[in-house]
């Protein structure tokens, strides 16, 4: 038996590429995004009592990594993308049915439209509920899980005098926390596991429509070398 979804609506967010989203949401507070609501779900009925709520459950779908099919194996990177396990013992993008949930922080509420941050969903992302977040029910103080007990350590993420005023041009230019955002993200080591990069070697990615190019001077240090407004 199968089932069709549709989605309520589809977020428009800081990420415009995979890489460098934190790999669960909360790991970036200073992320942001708006979920559009599509009709009719647009409509203020919906969102009546959402108010009271500080944070809230998306179920939604990873558009850009749905597969026809299905892994019942996959590489987490927290594991060093080296070591399989069962899908289900983890949140890997590759999923049956393509679904993914994470819980983010509602800043504010406009009909058809909620500002959440917190977020690690890529633009364009298709949502299929909200749920809202509820403490007592959704804290379990005695979880435990052997293959992600502590979150991730982080790196030092230093910058060079040019694209620490770049950032803080492009940061006043959007309206967004973009240093704070660029932190977050890079402090978690977007590279695969394990890879050792030469110092030479850069990376980088998208963040709002703002280019951010960093290298490894050493294993354990990014610096981030340009920050620079995306070519439209």
């Amino acid at each position: 038996m199968s089932y069709s979804v549709s989605p309520i609506g589809f977020v428009r967010s800081c990420f415009k590429e995979k890489f460098a989203i934190p790999r669960q949401p909360q790991l970036a507070p200073a992320a942001r995004g708006v979920l559009e609501l599509v009709a009719p779900f647009d409509q203020v009925h919906a969102l009546e009592g959402l108010e009271q709520v500080s944070h809230v459950w998306l179920l939604f779908l990873f558009h850009q990594a749905l597969e026809a099919e299905p892994r019942l194996r996959v590489r987490p990177p927290r594991l060093g993308g080296n070591r399989m396990v069962g899908v289900f013992a983890t949140r890997a993008t590759h999923r049956p049915n393509g679904i993914g949930q994470s819980v983010v922080k509602l800043d504010q509420i406009e009909p058809g439209r909620l500002y959440l941050s917190g977020i690690d969903l890529l633009d364009g992302t298709p949502v299929l509920d909200i749920k809202p977040y509820v403490p007592y029910a959704d804290v379990v103080t005695d979880a435990h899980n052997g293959l992600a007990e502590d979150a991730p350590n982080l790196i030092a993420v230093r910058w060079t005098e040019a694209s620490l005023q770049q950032a803080h041009c492009e940061a006043a230019r959007l309206g967004e926390p973009l240093q704070a955002l660029i932190e977050q993200c890079l402090a978690q080591d977007p590279r695969p596991a394990y890879q050792t990069p030469a110092p030479e070697r850069r990376y980088g990615t998208r963040l709002w429509d703002v280019e951010v190019r960093w290298h490894y001077p050493e294993p354990s240090t990014i610096t981030v070398l340009e920050v620079t407004r995306a070519a439209s």
